[in-house]
Formats: C-alpha cells, structure tokens, sequence
C-alpha cells in the first residue's frame, strides 16, 4: 500500500513539473498577447494536420512532398511572440529565466554584437517533443515554440525543405545534441 501511494505521489509530481513547464511558456505569452507592440501567432494542432493532410493527399507519387506531409502532421502546435518594437535583450533574459534549463538542452546559442539567440529541446522518451528558438537584440524579441513529436533528423527535413518560422536558422546550426551533426 506505502509502494502504491509513493508512486501515485512520484506520478503526480512528473506530471505537475511537464504541466507547469508548458504553463511557464504559456504564461510568458499570455503576458504580452494584449501588448500591441508584439505580433502573436498561433497554429494549432488541427491546421498542421490538415496541412500536412493536403499535402500528403495531393503528393501524386511524390515521395518527398508525402515525407513532409508525414513530418508537417507530426507538429502538436506553433507558438510565435515577435516584436520590432521593444528592448530584446531585457526580454530575452526574461524568457530565459522562465525556462527550466535542466528540461531543455540547448542546441545552438549565439551571441554577436549585443544579438543573442538560442535554439533548445525539450526531449522525453528519445523525442523531441518541443523545439524553442529564443531571439533578441536592442531593438527586437523572438520567441517561438514549436510542439510535437520529432527525432532530429525530422527537425533537420523540416528546416531543409520548409518555411516554417525560426526553421532557417535551426538549419544554419546544429543538426542534433551537442556534438551531433
């Protein structure tokens, strides 16, 4: 019975940090949605599976276009918060300091000039199951989730042969963990 309890305990406890993970994301964009000075976009779970549907439906034999169709049904959601109004550095320390750094690894991270940017996964079960692009300078912030559940060579199709958001500088960096190419 002591067993079952401390492992409903211990289950309960995973779930609550993943939840409040995803809350402090949320959170920090829900902070700034009413703020004119900040474009938001959202693309929901449902849209990427319709796309990658239409695109898989409409391949015609094409092998490529039916892989991306496959990977573009894989996104869970995309999360853009981006403005050319703002102090970017103040928001990117902001942002940093809301993210567990020990549930994401980080990828990629550049600092040139007074710009920072940062590429980090959050991974479980061998997965990626969040892609986050961090962007800022004096003058602008960039913050885009991008959910789902891919390996890194899915991350590395989708930055090659896509224009989704924050992909092209994903493709310009590292292909993998630390190390991996």
């Amino acid at each position: 019975m002591k067993k079952t309890y401390l492992l409903i305990l211990f289950l309960i406890g995973l779930a609550s940090s993943a939840f409040a993970q995803e809350d402090a994301i949320q959170k920090f964009f829900s902070k700034y949605m009413e703020d004119d000075r900040f474009s938001r976009v959202y693309i929901s779970p449902k849209m990427m599976q319709m796309a990658g549907g239409f695109l898989k439906n409409n391949a015609d034999g094409d092998a490529d276009a039916e892989e991306l169709g496959a990977l573009i049904s894989k996104i869970k959601g995309i999360r853009i918060l981006s403005s050319e109004e703002v102090d970017g550095m103040t928001l990117y320390k902001e942002a940093m300091g809301t993210l567990k750094k020990n549930q994401y690894e980080e990828l990629m991270d550049v600092q040139d000039k007074g710009t920072s940017l940062k590429f980090m996964v959050r991974e479980e079960a061998g997965l990626v199951k969040e892609l986050t692009m961090l962007n800022g300078d004096t003058k602008s912030f960039t913050l885009l989730s991008m959910l789902g559940s891919f390996t890194y060579e899915d991350l590395n199709i989708l930055a090659e042969k896509t224009d989704i958001p924050g992909m092209e500088q994903y493709g310009k960096g590292s292909k993998g963990p630390k190390g991996q190419k």
